[in-house]
């Protein structure tokens, strides 16, 4: 069976629409050897509006509907993506390259925001706050904002929207999904899966969530909407900055989930085998290619060389391979772009006199997919290549000699997504986490860097964007909150004691 035959197998088994073949269209293939998987229609301009269009058509009937009858939706969809996961997990490692177990992984993702959302949907509370006026109560409410535009990467094909969609159907908002070229596939199986589950529920589909299919002019399409209430996009710091000037422009909303130059820090008292364990999954697992990968290791110098060389050894047995067979651990790079973007970084790293350990092509596949052994780049002090992201498997790894220097080391990039220290020592991990510590959103002690669950809010500071997804009280920025005054008694007392008789 061909890979574009089991894509086609897999919609069939998913019982929605299978992708088309478009001449002339947006070709998606898969990194595992370079083949076609399939030719997409792109979206064009006056489609990208009339999609948006109904989905703010469907929006007014949507936001009517109580918010635990929006949750059975989301409830059904969880169900059928559990009933799915299999295939869809499958359909992920197709399109982007990680392992099967990966895949799986994300779709219990998927599974497990709705879960969460489902809960939410009984829970979108307001406050009610004491009036400093006799016979008045003052109210907080919140309400659905409208069409939620969600611009999702290529990593997370699947999770990203979840994150997004789960929260923002039980607030009350319909959607308007452009996923990544690069994987397309994967948001039009999902968001099929959920369409079909709206119509076995009596609910109207067209317009709940609508995918527009394209490159970087149907993103500027989606935010530039007027219909489009809030943007959630994931991606490049590059492309964010991009969406966050676009939406200030007309003071739309935006919430940024970018990039991450994560770093773990190694104390004295750690525990090494937990080390190396966590090590190697932050910084090898998706080959190197999610927003929280480790790529940064601060090591104190008195463990220095004992960790280095088990990471070293570890790092040259990984199995690198097909990632649909058992066994791998590491599939290939998502094109040649993240190829040749990982050689770049190493011959910098080079350059600035670090030792590289790896980072060559593996003899895996043919000349169309890029397989790679994850690379350790060892370095004097922080510097060069180690300051910026590459989207690959490198570990950047350096001394430091006191703790405070490490936090310093840490907290010394633009981004400020994810962060790890591994200690023994409770006030090493009690500073770390404080307002001393860690600038990152996520600060975590004696794991990775990745990982995250759903029941936490995620996202990060500073170039990573400052949005908030999944967990938490993240639902609040997919709605829009309103203080109410009720005055329920025959006089009409002013605020702060002011007088205005007539």
């Amino acid at each position: 069976m061909t890979y574009t035959t089991e894509v086609r197998a897999i919609f069939d088994a998913l019982g929605v629409p299978p992708p088309g073949d478009s001449p002339g269209g947006l070709e998606v293939r898969t990194p595992l050897d370079g083949s076609l998987l399939a030719r997409l229609a792109v979206t064009g301009e006056a489609q990208a509006g009339a999609a948006i269009e109904r989905a703010a058509a469907r929006f007014t009937g949507w936001r009517d509907l109580p918010a635990p009858r929006r949750g059975e939706l989301v409830r059904a969809f969880g169900e059928e993506v559990r009933r799915h996961k299999e295939p869809l997990g499958r359909l992920i490692t197709l399109e982007t390259g990680k392992i099967l177990q990966e895949g799986l992984g994300e779709v219990q993702e998927v599974v497990d925001i709705c879960e969460f959302a489902v809960g939410l949907s009984r829970q979108l509370y307001g406050l009610t706050i004491a009036s400093e006026r006799a016979d008045h109560k003052l109210l907080e409410t919140w309400h659905p904002l409208g069409v939620v535009g969600v611009i999702s990467a290529f990593n997370f094909p699947m999770a990203v929207f979840a994150w997004n969609a789960a929260l923002a159907l039980v607030c009350g908002n319909t959607l308007a999904w452009k996923p990544s070229e690069k994987t397309p596939l994967s948001a039009l199986a999902l968001n099929g899966l959920l369409l079909r589950t709206a119509a076995a529920l009596g609910q109207e589909s067209a317009g709940l969530s609508e995918v527009l299919i394209g490159d970087r002019a149907v993103g500027e399409a989606l935010v530039a909407h007027r219909d489009v209430k809030l943007v959630s996009a994931t991606g490049s710091t590059a492309m964010g900055r991009a969406v966050g000037v676009a939406c200030a422009s007309s003071f739309k909303r935006s919430l940024l989930e970018l990039g991450g130059n994560n770093a773990a820090i190694v104390c004295p008292s750690a525990n090494l085998e937990l080390v190396v364990r966590g090590v190697a999954f932050a910084a090898a697992g998706t080959a190197g290619q999610r927003c929280t990968s480790l790529r940064r290791l601060l090591v104190h110098r008195e463990i220095y060389p004992a960790l280095v060389a088990s990471l070293v050894r570890v790092f040259g047995h990984l199995p690198v391979g097909d990632p649909l067979a058992a066994g791998t651990l590491v599939g290939p790079l998502i094109d040649r772009r993240a190829f040749e973007a990982m050689q770049r970084a190493l011959g910098e790293a080079r350059a600035e006199g670090g030792q590289v350990h790896f980072g060559a092509r593996e003899p895996v596949g043919n000349d169309a997919a890029y397989y790679v052994r994850p690379a350790i780049v060892e370095l004097a002090t922080q510097c060069g290549p180690m300051l910026q992201e590459t989207f690959a498997p490198i570990l950047y790894v350096a001394p430091y000699d006191s703790f405070d220097e490490a936090i310093a080391l840490n907290n010394a990039v633009a981004h400020g997504l994810s962060s790890a220290v591994f200690t023994h020592d409770l006030r090493e991990a009690e500073l770390f986490t404080s307002a001393r510590g860690s600038d990152c959103g996520i600060a975590n002690v004696n794991i990775g860097t990745s990982g995250a669950e759903i029941g936490g809010a995620f996202g990060g500071e500073k170039e990573t964007g400052g949005g908030r997804e999944s967990g938490s009280d993240a639902w609040k920025a997919y709605m829009r909150r309103a203080t109410n005054t009720v005055n329920f008694g025959s006089s009409l007392p002013l605020a702060q004691g002011i007088r205005f008789d007539v």
